[in-house]
């Protein structure tokens, strides 16, 4: 239960930071004396075998245990026990400064639910970040995230932020790992809180660091594509449908030259099977976005909107019924053509091809149509 007369809370995970976590608990205590609110220290340990928590201890820090290991984890049990109504996360590795904690409160109190710090934005000191990092780590998952979330953040994996109590209930926060980070980011949007970003300035650690580089770098995008079917797999459906369908039908009058170069039956079984694969990528991010639908995940009614003005279990009938039948009556003229040449040779690959590729997409459609239609039944929608 929140007390009243704590206003905020300074949470850091610790997992062995005893070379550290004395400056970073005295660097939060100026901290909160520059907002002029009443405050608290939350050290999280997560499994410390050194000093940690006794100098924490030492120093008046509020000291809570989580026995699983995890960045998230910790701090999902830090901001449960935290007390104040705004709640301030940062590394206890002494990499960020918590004695400029004023801009991040300015923020909260003018109305911002989550307030970013952006090391980018700052100051990243000699040798506090990996060239690897600061250069092409962080800029390419910052570049994702806002090309599938639309977030706007330039530095997605800092790890000083502030937030409210407030936020922090409605973000139903799960993640465990380093992917957290980015889990706090996508809920945030999908419950329409404000986010905002403030300059810090960011100094090399002390002591061993426990980032991995590739494997918690994978978490982040391992997260972001799971959450994101657009881009996970309709837009590569969709790019690989249409690559299809263009080798499909240039191939289909006869061999496609090009200067030296010559595209022929080959290339048109190449064309095939990206159309039918492309197709089955798209049904599969349409199930995903109506999962995600009726499991009340994300954005999905402004999907699901627009998708049922234009969706119906009929629509899909009609449409893949046209695409099989279109295939089945070429097919049906090559049997005809077959017999009435006495059942001999038929030079009809590249045809035939063509029609068989339609008749597979066309019942992939019709049958994707009624798995989406049972999906959207949960929900009324159908």
């Amino acid at each position: 239960m929140n007390q009243p007369n704590i206003d905020l809370s300074i949470v850091m995970p610790c997992l062995n930071e005893e070379a550290t976590i004395a400056a970073c608990i005295r660097s939060a205590k100026e901290g909160i004396k520059t907002t002029g609110l009443t405050g608290e220290i939350v050290v999280v340990d997560n499994g410390s075998n050194d000093k940690s928590v006794e100098i924490a201890k030492s120093l008046g820090a509020k000291v809570v245990y989580e026995p699983q290991k995890g960045y998230g984890n910790a701090y999902k049990k830090g901001f449960e026990e935290a007390c104040g109504k705004y709640l301030i996360m940062g590394d206890s590795d002494n990499t960020y400064d918590f004695s400029k904690l004023k801009p991040f409160i300015d923020k909260l109190k003018k109305g911002a639910d989550v307030v970013m710090g952006s090391r980018l934005k700052g100051k990243v000191m000699p040798g506090a970040m990996p060239i690897l990092h600061q250069y092409f780590g962080t800029p390419f998952l910052a570049a994702l995230l806002n090309l599938f979330f639309r977030t706007g953040i330039s530095d997605p994996n800092c790890g000083m932020r502030g937030l409210t109590k407030d936020a922090f209930n409605k973000m139903k926060l799960q993640s465990g790992g380093m992917e957290f980070a980015s889990e706090m980011i996508d809920n945030a949007r999908r419950e329409r809180l404000q986010i905002v970003e403030v300059p810090i300035n960011y100094y090399p650690r002390e002591g061993e660091s426990k980032l991995r580089t590739f494997h918690d770098g994978w978490r982040h995008l391992r997260f972001m594509l799971v959450n994101s079917p657009t881009y996970l797999f309709i837009v590569p459906g969709i790019i690989l449908l249409v690559i299809g369908l263009f080798l499909l039908l240039t191939i289909l009058p006869g061999p496609f030259r090009f200067g030296k170069f010559s595209l022929d039956i080959h290339f048109m079984v190449l064309g095939s099977a990206l159309a039918i694969l492309g197709t089955q990528i798209i049904s599969i991010g349409l199930f995903a976005k109506c999962y995600a639908y009726i499991e009340g995940a994300g954005f999905p009614d402004d999907f699901i909107t627009a998708f049922t003005k234009y969706f119906s279990l009929e629509r899909g009938i009609y449409t893949g019924g046209i695409i099989f039948l279109i295939g089945f009556i070429i097919n049906l003229y090559i049997l005809i053509k077959w017999l009435g040449a006495g059942m001999g040779a038929l030079a009809e690959v590249r045809t035939s091809l063509f029609a068989l590729t339609l008749v597979i997409i066309g019942l992939q459609i019709v049958f994707s149509s009624f798995f989406i239609s049972i999906l959207l039944l949960k929900k009324g929608k159908e």
